[in-house]
């Protein structure tokens, strides 16, 4: 398979004040274009190709750096963009996410609270995750290119915590960054889609 770049599902600049223009400019057109470019040189004539994405990353985990962080990346991306809304986050979520959320860590705050925590206590970069796995949520987090993805686990939410994603609009304040992910841009219905593909 070959990996394109996708259209943002909304305007460069629909998800300010919490995610600027400028950051999804350069985040999105330039980050996200590298991995996209940088994937499709370094897949060819190599045995992932023509595999499907979530194959490319789990068979080139700890086997070939080059295509795994750059398709990975691209895994993280393409689900990163859907993981946002205008109008998003707070503490409707569908039923059903929002039941097994308690069920999972107690109450809707304490899920938040781990996963800003998670992300906050990325050292380097990486990307903080809410996961299935036997069943239950978890929160995780991972460096770098990784996700849940590589771990036996399904990813439904994830945060970039790379600085080139929060570092124009919040400087070093990352958990700030977190906050505001989760209080006005997580799309809980994709997050729902993806647990319900998800078990």
């Amino acid at each position: 398979m070959t990996f394109t770049l996708p259209d943002l599902p909304y305007a460069h600049d629909a998800l300010a004040p919490y995610m600027s223009k400028e950051t999804l400019e350069y985040h999105h057109d330039k980050h996200h274009q590298a991995y996209v470019t940088n994937g499709n040189n370094a897949l060819k004539g190599t045995e992932y190709e023509g595999k499907s994405l979530e194959d490319i990353v789990r068979a080139a985990h700890g086997k070939n750096p080059s295509v795994f962080n750059n398709a990975g990346q691209h895994y993280n991306h393409l689900h990163f963009w859907k993981w946002m809304k205008p109008n998003g986050g707070g503490n409707k979520l569908p039923g059903r996410l929002e039941k097994k959320i308690i069920e999972d860590f107690t109450s809707l705050d304490k899920f938040k609270a781990d996963f800003v925590a998670a992300g906050a206590g990325q050292f380097g970069s990486g990307w903080a995750w809410l996961q299935v796995k036997n069943g239950k949520l978890q929160v995780s987090k991972t460096a770098n290119a990784e996700s849940p993805l590589v771990q036996g686990a399904t990813p439904i939410l994830g945060c970039d915590v790379w600085e080139h994603s929060y570092y124009i609009d919040y400087r070093n304040r990352r958990p700030d960054y977190l906050k505001a992910f989760l209080d006005n841009l997580v799309n809980w219905d994709y997050v729902d889609e993806l647990f319900s593909k998800a078990g």
